[in-house]
């Protein structure tokens, strides 16, 4: 069988409420600590084994992770550890802040009122919504909405699809460090900011906010090793 999944079971200690509550959170601990490397085929049949449980638990398990872009589904090989590395974050977040605050910046002068009550509407569902699967595509239209103004097609294009592909990052950030890290109150600090109409003030905050997440990605990588 692949890593000792014996092992992994025994070191979640005691077991949550529910059969795929305790497999969620062995393999979210296994994989976040390296345990289970990128590329790892996860077979539903060993995990149920290994778990001594049915397969349906251990499928919900899988796809609550994949959720958190910890797990994906590859055509021909089933549920596989994801691939997220250290220098692939570094470079989407290099990327964002080449991009967003030009975007922001160029925006937020003419930012109507229609689309800043959008953006504090967005700001709600992220607190209040508890999938995490959603989160990636709240917070890519709450950044987009402030952005919405810029005048610059092309580069709001280009800022649209970096952001739908940082999703995975975000989420797996989410899942290493919890909702706490998804800094809302920078979002909120730069909506005050556009409602001010003071670009460097939201630009600054944007900044900042970009900064300290790849700060934290990256500290967690390195602390993985």
């Amino acid at each position: 069988m692949q890593p000792d999944l014996a092992r992994l079971v025994a070191e979640t200690g005691g077991r949550p409420r529910t059969a795929t509550q305790h497999v969620e959170a062995a393999l979210r601990e296994a994989i976040l600590s390296g345990q289970l490397a990128g590329g790892t085929a996860l077979r539903q049949e060993d995990l149920a084994r290994a778990f001594g449980v049915s397969r349906m638990p251990v499928r919900e398990a899988l796809r609550q992770l994949e959720a958190q872009a910890l797990v994906d589904f590859a055509p021909h090989k089933g549920a596989i550890v994801a691939e997220i590395s250290a220098a692939d974050a570094a470079d989407t977040y290099a990327i964002r802040l080449a991009l967003e605050p030009a975007c922001l910046e160029r925006s937020v002068p003419h930012l109507d009122a229609r689309a800043l009550d959008t953006a504090a509407d967005l700001i709600g569902e992220m607190d209040s919504d508890p999938d995490p699967g959603r989160l990636g595509e709240l917070n890519r239209r709450f950044h987009m909405t402030l952005y919405s103004a810029a005048g610059r097609p092309r580069l709001l294009a280009l800022t649209e699809t970096t952001l739908a592909g940082f999703d995975r990052y975000l989420r797996f950030h989410l899942a290493a460090h919890g909702r706490a890290h998804m800094s809302q109150d920078d979002h909120r600090a730069m909506l005050e900011a556009a409602r001010r109409r003071d670009a460097d003030a939201a630009t600054r905050v944007l900044r900042h906010h970009l900064q300290t997440a790849a700060a934290t990605l990256a500290a967690f990588f390195a602390a993985r090793g």
